[in-house]
């Protein structure tokens, strides 16, 4: 059974998409080397690698785009590559906002051990949480430097006037993002408000009526 993850340094030199690095059993992952050709997986690889390297966890289409046309198993086109990122987000393994790509929170879960052997020295590792943190802001503190991914940020933070960093105690100078909330939660929300609104004239006349009878 094929693999998705290579050496990281066998994209320079030659890479095999395909080759064994360690004995995976039948997951996600594995299906998505059945689920993409090579190259494809090729390109998923090297997105990973800007979005990893890159400050703010995201990688830009253009870039991604200039990958694909260095490919060592086969070249992409720029329309097969909009195809290739497209689906890859569709498969809800990469994120896309604003022609901006990122790894996705199923494919952070499922590669997490993969990302943090690949990409030992750059991968960073939230304070709160401790799970692989890509998107994240950092302590300020030069002997600190801490790094918390963006939702722990919101939910550590959470009504906070004075928010200092949880290591070092130093005051926290970034924005403190709103906590996401899905929108199920905010539909069942609507929805008990409309049970607990006032009866309409219909319904209260009916309700008369019944009384009378």
């Amino acid at each position: 059974m094929g693999s998705l993850m290579v050496p990281r340094q066998g994209l320079s030199t030659g890479i095999a998409v395909r080759h064994t690095v360690v004995n995976m059993a039948e997951t996600d992952v594995t299906r998505m080397s059945t689920d993409y050709a090579d190259n494809e997986l090729e390109l998923f690889r090297k997105t990973m690698d800007l979005i990893v390297d890159s400050d703010n966890g995201t990688a830009s289409s253009t870039d991604i785009l200039n990958c694909a046309d260095s490919l060592q198993t086969k070249k992409l086109k720029k329309r097969e590559t909009e195809h290739v990122l497209n689906r890859l987000v569709q498969d809800k393994w990469l994120n896309e906002k604003n022609g901006d790509y990122s790894l996705s929170t199923r494919c952070i879960m499922e590669m997490e051990p993969y990302i943090r052997m690949l990409y030992q020295d750059q991968v960073k590792v939230c304070h709160i949480c401790h799970n692989v943190a890509l998107q994240c802001q950092m302590c300020e503190n030069p002997t600190c430097g801490i790094k918390i991914h963006t939702p722990c940020v919101a939910r550590y933070f959470k009504g906070r006037t004075d928010p200092r960093c949880p290591a070092c105690e130093d005051f926290w100078p970034h924005e403190i993002p709103d906590v996401y909330r899905p929108p199920s939660s905010q539909s069942e929300t609507q929805s008990a408000a409309k049970e607990n609104t006032a009866p309409t004239p219909r319904s209260t006349a009916q309700t008369r009526r019944t009384k009378r009878s």
